[in-house]
């Protein structure tokens, strides 16, 4: 009898010990060293990728996207729909994407993507003028339209055949901060002519934030959105 009950109390004992030497290993040695390390060696992807404007103030995560629309004229009217404020460079458009007008307070509302498929609406095949309303073909129709009506200036009138497909299609996740090198210069004379500044100007600003692909293959070209406002809020203002 008593030998069983000094195992038991041995075999307790040494549970927790093991406990104690484990909460402390897995529970504060390890998150500090990994933390301690991420801080050192990756401090800005650790810190969630943050994007600071020229005075320091964080304006956002370069891994998610925000839009930049007029304020409602009835902030509590769901059926008002939002204008693009255009003297930004727009992103692809979403409806998972928080409103901003590159400052610190942006909400996002959602993640996902469409569950129609890509001829959602098509006739014979092609996205035409036909498409019934609220098909996924009759949203990139109209989406085109207002592309095209956006970004022609009395100098400079985009063409259809211009507008790349991220400018009418939204991405997988809704949140894609990124566009395509084309879209931004599609951009390029709506927002010179808004800001009222040279051509040349927003030429290089777009030049300036063109990534190429990772590691020289990976993935395509991209410009993110919020630091070719951020870089062209702090242009105006100088």
């Amino acid at each position: 009898m008593n030998n069983s009950v000094g195992n038991t109390v041995r075999l307790i004992g040494a549970g927790l010990r093991a406990l104690l030497v484990l909460t402390v290993v897995c529970g504060v040695i390890y998150p500090l060293a990994v933390t301690g390390i991420s801080q050192a060696v990756f401090n800005n992807k650790a810190n969630g990728s943050e994007i600071k404007d020229k005075d320091g103030q964080v304006v956002g995560s370069s891994l998610i996207g925000q839009t930049y629309n007029l304020t409602k004229k009835d902030p509590n009217d769901a059926e008002e729909a939002a204008k693009p404020d255009l003297k930004w460079f727009q992103p692809r458009p979403s409806n998972g994407l928080g409103s901003n007008s590159v400052n610190t307070q942006y909400s996002i509302i959602l993640s996902g993507a469409t569950n129609r498929s890509a001829d959602n609406g098509a006739v014979n095949g092609k996205c035409t003028d036909q498409a019934e309303e609220g098909t996924l073909c009759a949203q990139v129709i109209a989406a085109k339209d207002a592309v095209i009506a956006d970004n022609s200036t009395a100098g400079h009138q985009v063409k259809p055949e211009d507008v790349p497909a991220d400018a009418v299609t939204s991405s997988g996740s809704g949140l894609d901060p990124d566009i395509s090198p084309e879209y931004a210069k599609l951009q390029i004379h709506r927002v010179a002519e808004q800001n009222e500044l040279d051509v040349k100007q927003v030429e290089k600003l777009v030049a300036d934030h063109t990534t190429g692909r990772t590691l020289g293959f990976m993935g395509e070209p991209r410009v993110n959105v919020l630091e070719l406002n951020t870089a062209l809020r702090a242009l105006t203002k100088s």
